[in-house]
């Protein structure tokens, strides 16, 4: 192929796609360039006859090179190693766009690259990922004859953005990306953001979605009519068919029309698959036939023709329920005695173990990206596991794949806007999904707003997500609500909807059949939004019910110290604070930058002296601060005639977060700390809340240490 240079403005900015130019032993390449951003797309093939069936063999990886943002790699090893959590995302992401383009029953093992190259700190590489790696495919031989486009959709206020910048998204309340062809969508991705609007009504985002489709269409037409001259001549592939004998189906359909019906209408999945086997088995006996698949297709046509009929026509589910009903749900909270927080929700045949930790700054997890103008860090995890016996399969426990990393960034994106944005700790949420008959996705976002309530988290607004389903025949559909397995295999549509009572925070939605009427995505956002407020009215129900575990959950208190006082803090390389670290049982975090610290604990009396001791040492050199107050420099005290035991007379001079100061007769001053007040066995979370500053009280004497600081323990308020 010849070089050629094609230079478009589609929608924002210009694009050069060069052909020919690099990788011309690749069935087909393209250097991209939309700015200071370049990405290489390459797509190879090997064509395979040993398939039996006609699964499509396609890999995409994304890769981004360290020296496109002209950086090392981090880490030890300084050469680029596994792919990253945004590098196997941005990868699915392709995937699930260009998969549906192929025809069916092609088997050729078909992969697609896509590398970073230079990267600047604005650049969308997912939405130029999508572009470089459809240029490369719709030029290649392979038979592929749409061009997609990708879109982003921001949001400031009524304003809706079209591609915006990294720096527009960062303060936009939306977060749309939408990729699909001239005349279809094929895969939707939405988050709402932080904003004092955090979630997206249906309608709204309907009209983004609109607005994504113009500009989809356009683009996708532009780059369909400039590509042709570079595209190479289709190769002739066979297509493995999955042709069903006449004569097989017609006895099938003849003979065991009722056993399916009974299988799939009366049975539970856990029977239904090991029913419709012996189905074929014997159907294949009654035939004397030794080609079992062809049987097993027949069934399996049959089976798929009776789910959408029963749908269709009888508006009856498998399971028996409505369209619109929803499966049992049921939610326990804090199954675990020694986790932060935990949840149990089942619904149906799905079940999530939802287990949420608390943690300190260091345990946020670290990362940079091509775009990072530093590196950055997660204070939300979401993981997700996904082991064989969820499904009743014999598998193999491993690393997380692309649809445990999806499914996982799903569940995070559904909740995260809803955490107070001033809470102080590091949260990592652990979805274990137990069963799985429908989607443990959404039964993930579930079960992660229970674990975090049940972790006494503060969330603005509960979160929850249903799954719905689409069937089509002709002019005629049916949406159904909380899908299960079998209705995701034998339906046209895959469309998970979370939000909370006002509005959606996540959405994601894959579309197996061609185009989808935006009257009927606007129905089905509706139907989902009645769905998703009887599940709120369950998790509000169970939440009431919740027993938090205060003895086991972490506290902090946060305060600040002068910049000087933070080398004495932190003492000899360290000494000092590793030193308040193991006496206190807490973790401490100092910035730097402003002298801001946090102590964390489980311990609130430990914790409260690790505060004190903090304060303390920052106070020898006069650079403390409590509260909004600075004490300053304070003359060193004379060593006091009091003796241990002796009571009192004082006045309260200063609260702190940690205690009280309180001038004693001879006008020296000693510290009860916060620890000392209270019944026994009942600690004052606020001393503000009883106390205030000039209050007269009557203290014990409790001694005086070697830096003369006097202890004092309350006895009694003075009214």
């Amino acid at each position: 192929m010849s070089q050629q240079l094609i230079t478009l403005t589609p929608i924002r900015n210009e694009e050069q796609f060069s052909f020919g130019k690099v990788a011309k032993q690749a069935d087909g390449s393209v250097w991209f360039q939309e700015g200071n951003n370049v990405l290489l797309a390459a797509v190879t093939f090997e064509e395979s006859d040993d398939s039996e069936d006609d699964f499509l063999p396609l890999t995409v990886q994304y890769i981004e090179k360290s020296y496109a943002a002209g950086k090392f790699p981090s880490g030890y090893m300084k050469r680029e190693n596994k792919p990253s959590d945004f590098e196997t995302l941005t990868a699915r992401i392709v995937d699930r766009t260009l998969r549906p383009l192929f025809p069916k029953g092609l088997t050729a093992a078909i992969q697609i690259t896509i590398t970073a190259l230079s990267a600047d700190e604005e650049a969308d590489l997912q939405r130029l990922a999508v572009l470089a790696a459809q240029a490369a495919l719709f030029v290649s031989s392979l038979p592929v004859q749409k061009a997609v486009a990708a879109v982003r959709i921001g949001k400031h206020g009524d304003r809706l953005i079209v591609n915006p910048t990294l720096s527009e998204l960062e303060t936009s309340s939306l977060d749309l990306f939408v990729c699909g062809s001239a005349e279809e969508l094929l895969m939707i991705e939405m988050q709402s953001l932080w904003s004092n609007d955090t979630e997206i009504a249906e309608d709204e985002l309907v009209a983004a979605i609109t607005l994504a489709s113009e500009n989809i269409a356009r683009a996708a037409k532009a780059y369909g009519e400039s590509f042709k001259a570079a595209a190479k001549p289709e190769r002739e592939f066979v297509l493995k068919s999955d042709a069903i004998d006449e004569k097989t189906a017609e006895f099938v359909n003849a003979h065991y029309k009722q056993a399916i019906e009974t299988a799939l209408f009366s049975m539970a999945k856990s029977e239904r698959g090991g029913a419709l086997n012996a189905i074929s088995k014997e159907a294949a006996s009654a035939l004397g036939t030794d080609n079992h698949k062809s049987v097993a297709l027949a069934v399996e046509a049959l089976k798929h023709n009776l789910v959408r009929e029963g749908i269709l026509q009888r508006q009856k589910r498998a399971d028996g329920r409505a369209l619109d009903e929803i499966r049992p749900i049921t939610i326990e909270t804090n199954l675990l005695p020694k986790a932060h927080g935990s949840a149990l929700f089942t619904r149906g045949q799905t079940q999530a173990l939802v287990v949420a930790t608390l943690g300190g700054d260091s345990d946020r997890q670290g990362h940079e990206l091509l775009t990072d103008r530093g590196g950055s860090h997660e204070k939300l995890m979401l993981h997700y596991n996904f082991p064989g016996f969820s499904v009743g399969e014999a598998k193999r426990i491993g690393s997380p794949g692309r649809r445990e990393l999806g499914h996982g960034n799903l569940a995070k994106r559904a909740v995260e806007s809803q955490i107070a944005p001033d809470y102080e700790n590091t949260i990592r949420l652990v979805s274990e999904i137990l069963e799985s008959n429908g989607s443990s996705s959404m039964a993930s976002v579930c079960g992660a707003t229970m674990a975090l309530k049940a972790a006494a988290v503060p969330m603005k607004k509960a979160v929850a997500g249903v799954a719905m389903g689409l069937v089509t025949q002709g002019d005629h559909y049916a949406i159904l609500t909380d899908i299960t397995g079998l209705e995701d295999h034998d339906g046209d549509m895959d469309f998970k909807v979370a939000g909370t009572a006002d509005g959606i925070t996540a959405l994601q939605m894959d579309i197996k059949l061609g185009g989808l009427p935006l009257s009927t995505l606007s129905e089905a956002l509706g139907r989902a939004r009645t769905a998703r407020l009887a599940i709120l009215e369950k998790i509000e129900e169970a939440s009431r019910r919740i027993v938090i575990n205060k003895s086991g959950l972490p506290t902090v208190e946060t305060f600040k110290i002068e910049m000087g006082a933070i080398g004495r803090v932190i003492g000899t390389a360290g000494a000092t604070i590793r030193d308040l670290i193991e006496r206190f049982d807490v973790t401490i975090d100092i910035d730097r930058d402003n002298g801001g610290v946090k102590v964390r604990g489980v311990d609130a009396d430990k914790l409260s002296q690790a505060v004190g001791e903090i304060h303390r040492i920052a106070e020898e050199s006069g650079n403390a601060k409590h509260g909004g107050g600075d004490r300053g420099g304070r003359r060193e005290a004379p060593i006091s005639s009091y003796k241990n035991g002796d009571e009192l007379d004082g006045r309260i001079v200063k609260i702190v977060q940690f205690g009280m100061f309180v001038e004693l007769p001879d006008s020296s001053q000693g510290l009860v700390h916060i620890s000392k007040v209270g019944a026994e066995g009942k600690r004052v979370e606020r001393l503000s809340d009883h106390f205030k500053e000039g209050d007269r009280v009557v203290v014990v004497f409790e001694g005086q240490d070697e830096k003369r600081k006097i202890a004092l323990n309350l006895r009694d308020k003075v009214s």
